[in-house]
């Protein structure tokens, strides 16, 4: 079955998604039916006809988030001005350029204009042209668990003091009818309901945020270093983006959820450009670079998440973050961009006897990076060149150095 339009829906998240809809749906339409019928009273249909409302809204936005994408690059891309190339990114996944604003994506493989984040739930990157549809469907999935939520606690509240309302009541209280698996079905929906208001509802402020902020997740996160960058100066980085909270609002949020632009120019500040930000994204690359070192495997890791021989502290302390991890042979080179006391980040830049892919999905096939253990590598220490020698190099440093490191981190262990 998962083939075609159905491939999208066979993955975990859009299932749960689905499942959640579909039972917080059925719950709430039939305890309503007890506590307070639709076809008796205005209040019960009005409840009933809002409700359905938020639960079709839900089910159409999540498929239209889903379904339409946030737009991606063609392979290959280039800007039509040749001089431009100099102020953008080059993918080597893609073989193309960048456009502003784009990042590629690992799981989707390609490059996802105005990427914010891959989303599990949807099975897709949320990104220029579905953003505006996660929104509302994050929204319709919070205000209909809201109101689940309350008919599904009062249904339980008067099924559990049925016998007492029948003895005690005045007769015009609800008398709702539940068996034991019943109350454990609804109960359990009702967790449901609550954990989505609460979850969901947590997801859909960040977004509101993103939006009238008019930056993405990956673009705070560029902001922030920007801002770093320039803390012993006293020139400012000015967002190019951010047009207003207005301007950023209507550019996101329409009825039909249609995304204004095409995801390649953009509207920016009087006092910058269409590069600005891939600009200062190239020279934060290039500091990253120049802070970069390199380390040399001595024993080698199979890429596992939670890698039981390497030590209870590196399993107990694991990055938070759902990037890759590396699988690395004995004798490889590690260019190392990012520390943690246990755990290493960095791109393998040769391989002595390891695979052409480092992982079985494909995610890392042109460019092996990902974290790995730090007691799997020592780092490579620079010899300091004599007066009459030559600069020495990575590629000329001696094995008797590596040999020494490689015994003394034996010793350590």
């Amino acid at each position: 079955m998962c083939v075609g339009p159905l491939k999208r829906v066979c993955h975990w998240g859009p299932l749960i998604a689905l499942g959640i809809i579909k039972w917080v749906t059925l719950a709430t339409v039939s305890c309503l039916s007890q506590w307070w019928p639709p076809d008796t009273s205005w209040g019960g249909s009005f409840i009933f006809l809002s409700f359905m409302t938020c639960a079709v809204l839900t089910l159409y936005c999540f498929l239209h988030a889903m379904y339409t994408g946030p737009g991606t690059l063609p392979p290959e891309w280039h800007p039509e001005n040749e001089s431009d190339k100099q102020f953008l990114q080059f993918c080597a996944a893609c073989e193309g350029y960048k456009a502003p604003r784009s990042h590629h994506c690992r799981k989707c493989g390609c490059c996802v204009m105005k990427m914010d984040h891959h989303c599990p739930w949807i099975n897709n990157c949320v990104g220029h042209k579905n953003h505006g549809s996660f929104t509302f469907f994050l929204f319709f999935a919070v205000l209909g668990c809201a109101q689940a939520t309350v008919v599904l606690s009062l249904t339980i509240y008067h099924a559990i003091h049925r016998t007492w309302y029948i003895y005690y009541g005045t007769g015009t209280e609800p008398i709702v009818y539940m068996s034991l698996w019943g109350m454990v079905l609804c109960m359990f929906v009702l967790g449901l309901a609550i954990g989505v208001v609460l979850a969901v509802g947590m997801l859909l402020y960040f977004q509101v945020r993103a939006i009238l902020r008019n930056r993405t997740g990956i673009e705070d996160w560029i902001l922030e270093k920007a801002i770093h960058r320039r803390d012993s100066t006293d020139e400012p980085f000015i967002y190019p983006y951010n047009l207003g909270r207005w301007n950023n609002f209507v550019q996101v949020i329409n009825v039909w959820c249609e995304p204004n632009g095409d995801g390649i120019e953009w509207t920016v500040r009087e006092e910058c450009n269409q590069y600005t930000l891939t600009i200062e994204q190239l020279a934060q690359k290039a500091e990253k670079r120049a802070r970069s070192q390199e380390y040399h495997i001595v024993e080698g890791f199979s890429g596992w998440w939670f890698p039981c021989t390497k030590g209870i502290c590196v399993c107990c302390h694991p990055p938070c973050t759902d990037e890759p991890r590396i699988r690395l042979y004995p004798g490889d080179e590690v260019i190392v961009t990012r520390w943690k006391k246990y755990w290493l980040y960095g791109e393998r830049i040769n391989s002595s006897s390891s695979p052409t892919t480092s992982s079985g999905d494909g995610s890392n096939v042109y460019r092996h990076r990902g974290w790995f253990p730090r007691r799997c590598a020592v780092q490579i220490l620079c010899t300091k060149p004599e007066a009459d020698a030559p600069s020495s190099s990575p590629s000329s440093r001696t094995q008797k150095q590596t040999h020494e490191k490689t015994m003394e981190n034996k010793k350590k262990r």
